[in-house]
């Protein structure tokens, strides 16, 4: 671990000790939490790089850096039949991560107190990689991401996340305010803490770094938790968007996508992504996805988290687009829900609103890809039913949608399976840009 900075990892693991983190309650559940649950399938960054949907039965799960456990009880939750590993610097917080799991009922788990630098000791490899809230206080990241890299199978997947410089400058001062206040050369503890209470508290409320990062979080002094996570965080660093791609280049690993892709496309912070000014709609078609998510945190650093998947590259093999599919791509084309929406609730609801004759809302329930509520009109939801017994070839829903709406609703004549095949594909289209429905090609 030479260069690895030692003391600071030290550092690091006295701070969770005392302070395990996540702070939630033991009998907590996110079973109901679609949206994270969303984010944590495997199903939905395998698809986003493969275009294909994977079971997770008898996947290998790492959490490494899974601190008391919640995130490593979601991947659990998330990912059914998978084997969950779980590492962590600190031995408290192991202990709770493996007694979490076990009041949920979780068997084929197993946690170990130890460094992501040793990973390679575990003898094991793993199908998707989770490293959340972890990277950035690492000294070494790179070293970090190739020890992930050397225990990630071939088709494998690493979901990790580094601050952002830009979005969190503020909180860098503070960082640096205290530690020249001698409030950080150790872990700090309730003394270093009321030090920073007081600071803050007789500033006046005009002084930037408090109207910043203390009066927006109300009764913070009763927080902290809050403190030790943002203003006095040791080992805290932050990364631009170009920072983050080198990086993957010296691990020599491949960009997939950030997590939450949807809220990273830079045309939607003009009024009108579809006029964009001459020198934006000439120059962006040509852009690299690197250098647009750059535009974006140049243009508009809102996001805290560098939050991405990565995996070995040359992996993806030869991936199609939906809209550049083919008509044999389309007749010979799967439909699979997603996991997360196979519950039997939102079944239940389309249900409803399909007896009803409402509009059916399937943005209530994973609404992290959705900017807008994304909304099905009754009867062509009733196409989709199916879907919650399992993947349906697009014949069949075009068998199905034809026995629905038979007639044209305005003229009366029948409809042409051809009209139909296009309707369908036109609705699954729109659903699979969310990813709330999966396609996969015939091969």
């Amino acid at each position: 671990m030479d260069n690895l900075s030692p003391e600071i990892i030290e550092k690091i693991r006295q701070q969770f000790e005392k302070a395990p983190y996540p702070r939630v309650p033991l009998d907590q559940s996110p079973k109901d939490d679609l949206n994270a649950l969303y984010i944590h399938n495997l199903v939905t960054s395998y698809y986003l790089r493969h275009q294909k949907v994977i079971d997770t039965q008898g996947k290998v799960i790492l959490d490494a850096g899974c601190g008391s456990g919640y995130k490593a009880l979601m991947l659990a939750e998330a990912n059914p039949g998978a084997k969950i590993v779980g590492i962590d610097i600190s031995e408290e917080s192991v202990k709770l991560a493996r007694k979490r799991l076990q009041h949920h009922g979780f068997e084929n788990v197993e946690f170990h107190v130890l460094s992501i630098y040793d990973l390679a000791s575990l003898g094991q490899e793993f199908d998707y990689i989770n490293n959340d809230e972890v990277l950035y206080l690492i000294p070494d990241i790179i070293a970090a991401l190739k020890a992930m890299k050397s225990v990630l199978k071939p088709q494998g997947i690493i979901r990790t996340n580094l601050h952002s410089s830009l979005q969190r400058s503020i909180f860098f001062r503070a960082q640096e305010l205290f530690n020249r206040m001698g409030l950080m050369e150790n872990n700090p503890e309730e003394m270093e803490l009321e030090i920073a209470v007081e600071t803050m508290q007789a500033l006046k409320d005009g002084v930037d770094l408090k109207a910043k990062t203390w009066n927006p979080i109300p009764q913070i002094s009763n927080q902290p938790e809050r403190l030790l996570s943002n203003h006095l965080l040791v080992g805290d660093k932050g990364y631009t968007i170009p920072e983050l791609f080198t990086a993957l280049r010296e691990a020599e690993l491949e960009f997939i996508s950030m997590v939450y892709w949807r809220y990273w496309d830079v045309t939607d912070l003009f009024k009108e992504p579809d006029n964009l000014p001459a020198f934006w709609g000439m120059s962006l078609p040509g852009v690299s996805i690197e250098e647009r998510l750059h535009l974006y945190e140049l243009l508009h650093p809102v996001h805290r988290l560098l939050d991405f998947w990565c995996g070995h590259p040359n992996q993806a093999g030869s991936i199609v687009p939906v809209e550049q599919w083919q008509l044999l791509d389309w007749q010979g084309a799967w439909v699979h829900l997603h996991p997360q929406l196979r519950k039997s609730q939102v079944r239940d609801d389309l249900i409803k609103s399909i007896t009803e004759q409402k509009p059916f809302t399937i943005s209530n329930y994973v609404t992290l890809p959705a900017l807008a509520p994304v909304e099905i009109d009754s009867t062509v939801a009733a196409c989709l039913l199916p879907l919650w017994d399992g993947g349906q070839s697009v014949k069949s829903l075009v068998e199905r949608w034809l026995k629905i709406r038979p007639l044209h609703p305005v003229t009366l004549e029948p409809v042409s399976e051809q009209v139909a095949f296009e309707e369908v594909k036109q609705l699954v289209s729109k659903l699979e840009v969310f990813l709330y429905l999966l396609l996969e090609r015939s091969v």
